[in-house]
């Protein structure tokens, strides 16, 4: 699906002038359609993945709780709120619908993602050979880690049918090379599975974010249980709508 700079905005949380900001300074991949700027979903996943959220000054992207929904009129700032209740707690809802498992034995991108597929196929009503193979078709496209030791596997086809994402946390006994930038293991990896490219880069945008939180890495590198996990995953998002 094309994006349009309106949809961009929204999915990452900054203003339309930022975004014509980045497109004038070449930041974001874009093209032209009758005189129009476009984006492509599978353009501005990658550019997000590469992006990785560092901290240094020339980072693109900006702390997920920057507010961008000035009210122009009291309609246009009724549905932006609207859309904001709805995103609010998406992170949290596809975590608790997707689960934890820790402690994987698999010791490579591969076997980590077969045994997680058939953990988790039947549930999501999926085949776990093809589901495997759609993840490492992605992976071989262009690897999925973020930095820190966090990773986001996913497809590049939205497979699940209905309202509900789905993200399944899992802890490997022990980290695994997955082709990050910053050359560490993997530790935690979140497998996404959205129901449409927007929630789809909404909920990569929160996880890249989370990537690069300290107080999030040390949480993630505990292993925390799936209760655990979801209650820190409701405070930051609660937190994130207040500010």
């Amino acid at each position: 699906m094309d994006l349009k700079i309106k949809d961009v905005a929204e999915l990452l949380n900054v203003s339309e002038t930022t975004i014509r900001r980045w497109l004038s300074e070449g930041k974001i991949p874009a093209y032209r359609l009758h005189h129009q700027y476009r984006f492509s979903r599978i353009e501005i996943e990658n550019w997000m993945m590469s992006c990785r959220l560092k901290k240094e000054s020339e980072n693109f992207l900006p702390s997920e709780e920057v507010q961008i929904y000035p009210a122009k009129d009291q309609k246009k700032n009724e549905e932006q709120e609207g859309k904001k209740g709805m995103q609010q707690f998406s992170l949290y809802r596809a975590v608790h619908r997707g689960g934890v498992f820790s402690n994987l034995h698999a010791n490579s991108k591969e076997a980590i993602i077969r045994e997680t597929m058939e953990a988790v196929s039947e549930d999501l009503g999926l085949d776990p050979a093809v589901i495997s193979e759609l993840l490492m078709d992605r992976e071989k496209l262009m690897p999925t880690a973020l930095n820190n030791g966090i990773a986001v596997p996913h497809t590049r086809d939205f497979l699940l049918k209905g309202p509900t994402d789905v993200i399944v946390v899992v802890f490997p006994k022990k980290p695994i090379e997955w082709g990050a930038l910053d050359d560490n293991p993997v530790h935690t990896l979140f497998f996404l599975f959205a129901c449409d490219d927007k929630r789809h880069l909404h909920l990569l945008a929160k996880l890249a974010h989370l990537s690069s939180n300290d107080e999030a890495l040390e949480l993630l590198r505990s292993k925390p249980s799936k209760k655990d996990l979801l209650d820190y995953i409701k405070e930051r998002e609660s937190q994130s709508s207040a500010k």
